[in-house]
């Protein structure tokens, strides 16, 4: 009893054209079952490039400050000055008349008479000027005039840095197909007492 049954079960894995032929009764003489095979994948890990290599330029901006200096603003001049002459004046008497004896005509009664007349001598106080120091030139030198300002000066360069940088990359998982799902059939082999 349990033999039939296996057979039963074996024989309902075949095609069911032969069912229909078995059931008509006729008696199979081969037997197919069809057959799929799955595909067959695989899990594979890479390294994939994020970024390729490259440069990066660092930059440092200059610095600068501020310096306080002393700078002329106006040269020293020299100038030529006149100095006048300092004088004085001096008061002296000088004898203007010697004096003696001069025939003058007068008039004596009427008369018109020639006379011999005495004259002292006559002095006057006469001004005269006196040169005490002569006119000169004088060298005058005006020192020059300096001023202190606030100047701007470098106190660092700037600075330009190169530096490489290297690619990046990150292992992916990728699911890749090793074997193609196919199908067809297979040949089932049935017992000949099971086809009783």
């Amino acid at each position: 009893m349990s033999g039939k049954t296996a057979c039963f079960t074996i024989a309902g894995l075949t095609m069911l054209g032969t069912i229909s032929q078995t059931a008509a009764g006729g008696q199979a003489v081969e037997c197919y079952e069809p057959v799929r095979s799955p595909a067959v994948y695989d899990t594979v890990y890479e390294d994939v490039m994020i970024s390729p290599p490259g440069q990066q330029v660092d930059y440092i901006p200059p610095i600068y400050g501020t310096r306080e200096r002393v700078v002329m603003t106006v040269p020293a001049q020299v100038t030529y000055q006149i100095v006048p002459a300092v004088t004085r004046t001096v008061y002296s008497m000088v004898r203007v008349d010697g004096g003696g004896y001069s025939w003058e005509w007068r008039a004596i009664h009427g008369r018109k008479v020639l006379c011999k007349v005495w004259h002292k001598t006559r002095y006057e106080r006469v001004a005269k000027t006196v040169v005490i120091q002569p006119e000169r030139t004088r060298r005058v030198v005006i020192p020059a005039q300096y001023d202190s300002i606030a100047e701007e000066v470098l106190v660092q360069p700037e600075q330009r840095r190169i530096i490489d940088v290297p690619a990046s990359y990150q292992t992916v998982a990728r699911r890749v197909l090793v074997r193609e799902g196919s199908s067809g059939w297979r040949r089932v082999h049935i017992p000949r007492h099971c086809q009783d």
